[in-house]
């Protein structure tokens, strides 16, 4: 039998009542439930020193959040899942699951200060029959309206109270009818009408507000399901000097839960922000003197131990400055100095941030996308200097002499190949036909008398030694 007691409606039943739920692991998975106040039972595969008898008291869940400690006097092979019927408080018995088997349940009931000798545990009378379980189905069936009715009777006799759920026990001889109110309410009356209405003895009950979202149990703002339902069990005082230290803005719309109270989640991470606020200084209706003018407080980013300042002229720029420097600051305003400037950079309170383009992520579309490369490689071949042919350069230097003024560096380094052996190589040109040369073609006999240029020429005079 799954956990069909509970207000959501969302019963996991078994085939079987007398199989547990979960994932066949003796129904200590806890997956079986619906996440009211489970509990993993890592103690479950653990076998027992020998001699040891397993503990004899289970934990027995009823509808919501309401579980009590019963004693297992005969003996009977429980899990987790199992439905019992039990000893109620009064005459009768009542059915509920099994939710903590073995022992788990001893550090539960040290948790809780019970004693396992205490007068408050009852005891468990048999597993629960076919009859008893559907004797049980049909008085979690009748609570809907009972509570409907009861809320139309409570308005009638103008009581300033709100019945928030009904939980019928298992033999359908008695409710319980949870109620919340602002003060005390006389409800005499209400019951005498109720038990003549529903013909069933009358136990009102008042919860407070935390108590009432953990019965009925609802999706908070964080998007999973509320603390109070799934495994809060505590329920300590929340103040608003909570959100405070946190640096959080005092609107009760963002800071109250669902039962309308401060949520539960302010009192998580407060130990942290408590150690780090210890290194900061007070500045609360404190300025800081300088001689471009007053600076006061505007905000902390605690976790990043910076403070932010603005001068009373430029309220709108905010100075980031780190706890060392705002200390620094402050003992010299206590001694009577001055600083010139705070010497930090200002941050822009505008940050503009450029929309993502979808449409052409990575150039796909660019038809010129492989053209830039190219391009990029035809300027490198451009811009390469040609090389010098030291034969065919005029500014290379003479043997003995010294290199002219428009010779680069370059050309007076030796030459590496200068000095190397000239290799009897053969003459590649030497067996190739001459194209000018031809030794067949006759030459023709020219008889024509060549003109003597020397004839024309003045002697020369001679030389001296």
């Amino acid at each position: 039998m799954g956990c069909s007691g509970c207000s959501t409606g969302r019963g996991c039943s078994t085939a079987s009542p007398s199989l547990p739920g979960g994932c066949k692991n003796n129904g200590s998975c806890g997956v079986g439930g619906c996440n009211k106040l489970n509990v993993f039972d890592w103690l479950a595969n653990m076998e027992l020193p020998g001699g040891q008898a397993p503990f004899d008291i289970v934990e027995v869940r009823f509808k919501n959040s309401r579980k009590e400690f019963y004693r297992n006097t005969l003996g009977l092979q429980l899990n987790v899942g199992d439905v019992v019927a039990v000893e109620a408080s009064t005459s009768g018995h009542d059915v509920g699951v099994v939710s903590i088997s073995g022992e788990l349940v001893r550090l539960q009931m040290q948790k809780k200060n019970v004693k396992a000798d205490s007068e408050e545990v009852k005891k468990i009378f048999r597993k629960a029959k076919p009859y008893d379980i559907d004797k049980w189905r049909e008085a979690q069936g009748l609570e809907q309206a009972t509570m409907y009715s009861a809320r139309t009777i409570a308005v009638k006799l103008k009581l300033d109270m709100k019945i928030s759920d009904v939980e019928y026990r298992g033999d359908r001889t008695k409710a319980i009818f949870y109620y919340t109110a602002e003060g005390r309410v006389d409800f005499r009356e209400l019951i005498k009408v109720l038990a003549d209405e529903f013909k069933i003895r009358i136990e009102m009950k008042q919860i407070g507000a935390r108590q009432e979202a953990g019965r009925l149990g609802s999706i908070g703002s964080c998007g999973r399901e509320l603390c109070c339902s799934t495994w809060l069990t505590d329920f300590r005082s929340v103040s608003t000097s909570a959100a405070r230290y946190q640096q959080l803005s005092l609107n009760p719309l963002k800071l109250a839960g669902q039962c309308g109270k401060l949520k539960c989640c302010l009192n998580y991470e407060l130990d942290s922000y408590m150690d780090a606020l210890k290194d900061f200084p007070e500045v609360n209706n404190v300025k800081l003197e300088t001689e471009k003018g007053r600076a006061f407080h505007q905000k902390t980013d605690i976790f990043k131990r910076t403070m932010f300042f603005s001068y009373t002229s430029e309220p709108d720029n905010f100075i980031a400055m780190s706890i060392e420097r705002v200390k620094e600051v402050m003992a010299l305003n206590a001694q009577g100095a001055k600083p010139d400037d705070l010497n930090i950079k200002v941050v822009a309170t505008k940050i503009i941030e450029k929309a993502p383009d979808y449409e052409n992520v990575v150039g796909q579309d660019s038809l010129t996308r492989f053209d830039k490369s190219k391009k990029r490689n035809n300027n490198k071949s451009r811009n390469r200097k040609p090389k010098v042919n030291q034969a065919n350069n005029p500014n290379q230097s003479v043997a003995g002499g010294e290199a002219k003024p428009n010779q680069s560096p370059n050309q007076n380094r030796p030459n590496p190949n200068q000095n190397r052996p000239n290799q009897n190589r053969p003459n590649q040109n030497q067996n190739k036909p001459n194209p000018n040369q031809n030794n067949n073609r006759p030459r023709p006999n020219n008889n024509r008398p060549r003109p003597n240029n020397n004839n024309n020429k003045p002697p020369q005079p001679p030389q001296a030694n």
